[in-house]
């Protein structure tokens, strides 16, 4: 709040022409506002641990595993795939520039959107992570690998 100074002298509080209205010097506390910048930071540092969470991963089972019900879909990806850049859908061969038009096709006649990769073991993990990245451009929203039991 202004403080009127008087310039008459009778005494009046009236603010007359030639009063001087004098103003307080108006500074921010900053002292609170840090202590509670600085509890929203323990807060958020406790808290954003429990937040994240891990990659999903369906692990498979390698005894007792149920067969799957619908019909899947495979993509094999053969050991010459880095020379000739051809997959197999199915029992169909494809070329990878038109993978994800293919199966965008195919998962409008499924209601699971996943497929199973086969993938020959002297594969590149660059070339299956290409291949990965085709089919989720392409709708998949599921992609399993396919392996062969260890033998005993």
């Amino acid at each position: 709040m202004p403080k009127v100074h008087q310039t008459n002298g009778n005494g009046s509080r009236r603010r007359a022409r030639g009063a001087r209205v004098g103003t307080s010097l108006a500074e921010i506390n900053v002292v609170p506002l840090v202590d509670v910048m600085l509890v929203l930071l323990i807060i958020f540092m406790v808290t954003a641990p429990m937040m994240t969470q891990g990659l999903p991963v369906n692990l498979p089972q390698a005894r007792r595993s149920q067969p799957v019900s619908a019909q899947p879909i495979y993509v094999t990806i053969p050991a010459a795939f880095s020379r000739d850049r051809v997959v197999q859908i199915n029992n169909d061969e494809v070329r990878v520039d038109i993978l994800q038009e293919r199966m965008k096709q195919a998962m409008l006649e499924h209601d699971d959107k996943s497929v199973f990769v086969r993938a020959d073991g002297s594969v590149a993990y660059q070339d299956l992570v290409f291949v990965m990245d085709k089919l989720k451009e392409g709708g998949v929203e599921k992609v399993g690998l396919a392996t062969r039991p260890a033998e005993r």
